[in-house]
């Protein structure tokens, strides 16, 4: 397939691999009350309740949940020294904060919130299924010996670059499943290693992303006791991580930060396939309303989102249909094909897409522990160049004057969503400070 973008002020610089901000043409006001979309606000309420119905199950399984009840919660951290480092001294860039997804407890990532609902809501229909869970029991039953026997019967598989691996890796274990990992030829060995101490069985692919998930589906669906998280059609994987917004929603409240027509919010979510930012967005979307503008950031070689969203086309398109490599440091984004289910749910839902070098995001990763001591994957950095693309990027400021906020910036909020990097190893992240300047 011979993909052409359309005229764009963006186009030249994603055709040559250079960071640019692209403005979704097709973005619109009440685009979340489509009633055609696959999925709708009601389905995020819904897993809210399936969250609070198995947090004492999460509690009773992970030791540093019980602080909190079973609930899986990232801080919200106001930038100070590091606001100062990225030039966002100025009132024109009202409040910035990080959303610390990079420390989520049980997987490290904001995978945490995909992952582990999934195979946690898994588990639950197969405890009923057979019989080990009625109406009105204790849903910690399902870590009881007996039930975990039983689990281990069936393994759980996901294709993954790594940290959505490891969060379905970690909660599959902690029930009792068999769990497998198909892996990308760029996923981190560190990740490996750590799934391979757990137990898990990680198969590694010489391909890419999009080739390992499509290995993992056929095997799944050749064996009845294999249960797959397909990352790229997922609904449960989707919900779980739209939850995260009406936490964030409540941080804001805390204090005491409005959002509302004058007072807009801006949300820079790393984008790989398109599950965890596409569903943050959406549940976003659902409490906020037209009030959030949700940017996606992926690497200039791997812009998969970008790429398949500005051609306008009905059948997907990959970055390599455009010329670009996939080529990434940034594991965790490095997917050539976006999800055909984010793609549709963000159609209309999504503000843009800016893209960052390889080289910016290691220097970003710097910064951040240098100042605020934030511990950070190549990844998770890429979200903090999002405020610069808005306040002084001629396509930033195109998008104040569109929507009319031209005189509201002083008074937005940016959110900045760190993903992943609490559980990068002391060794391979003092590695990640000394790649500055090496690469071009």
């Amino acid at each position: 397939m011979n993909a052409v973008l359309p005229a764009d002020p963006a186009r030249d610089d994603i055709l040559a691999a250079r960071p640019t901000l692209w403005l979704n043409p097709l973005y619109r006001q009440g685009a979340i009350e489509t009633s055609d979309l696959p999925i709708s606000p009601a389905d995020v309420q819904r897993a809210h309740m399936n969250w609070q119905r198995l947090a004492p199950l999460l509690a009773a399984c992970f030791p540093e949940l019980e602080s909190t009840n079973g609930e899986i919660r990232s801080e919200l951290v106001e930038l100070k020294e590091l606001r100062e480092a990225l030039g966002y001294r100025t009132r024109e860039f009202g409040n910035v904060f990080i959303k610390a997804d990079s420390h989520l407890p049980v997987a490290g990532s904001i995978k945490a919130r995909g992952g582990v609902y999934e195979v946690f809501l898994f588990a639950e229909g197969l405890a009923r299924h057979n019989g080990f869970l009625t109406d009105g029991e204790d849903i910690r039953k399902l870590a009881t010996d007996e039930v975990r026997t039983f689990f281990s019967q069936y393994t759980v598989a996901v294709g993954s670059t790594g940290n959505l691996g490891l969060s379905v890796g970690i909660a599959a274990r902690a029930l009792g499943f068999k769990a497998t990992v198909h892996m990308s030829s760029d996923a981190k060995t560190w990740k490996v290693e750590r799934l391979r101490k757990l137990g898990v069985e990680v198969i590694q692919h010489e391909a890419d992303y999009t080739t390992a998930v499509e290995n993992a589906r056929t095997i799944a669906e050749a064996e009845p006791t294999i249960y797959f998280v397909d990352d790229e059609q997922s609904r449960h994987l989707f919900l779980g991580y739209s939850t995260a917004a009406s936490e964030l929603a409540g941080q804001l409240d805390e204090r005491g930060i409005t959002v509302n027509e004058d007072n807009p919010l801006f949300l820079y979510l790393p984008c790989g396939i398109g599950g965890a930012p596409g569903g943050v967005a959406f549940g976003a979307k659902a409490i906020f309303g037209d009030n959030v503008h949700a940017f996606f950031v992926e690497p200039v070689q791997s812009p998969c989102a970008l790429v398949h969203m500005m051609s306008g086309s009905r059948d997907l398109v990959s970055v390599y249909d455009v010329g670009l490599t996939n080529k990434t440091e940034a594991d965790g984004m490095a997917v050539a094909r976006m999800s055909a289910f984010v793609a549709t749910v963000m159609r209309e839902m999504l503000a843009g897409v800016f893209t960052v070098a390889d080289n910016d995001l290691f220097k970003l990763l710097r910064m951040a522990w240098t100042t605020q001591r934030q511990k950070l994957e190549p990844s998770a950095a890429a979200a903090l160049l999002g405020p610069d693309f808005i306040v002084r990027h001629s396509e930033g400021r195109r998008f104040q004057t569109q929507h009319s906020i031209e005189d509201k910036m002083p008074r937005a909020t940016h959110v900045l969503w760190t993903t992943g990097g609490s559980f990068v190893p002391e060794e391979q992240f003092r590695r990640f400070l000394d790649q500055v300047g090496s690469l071009s």
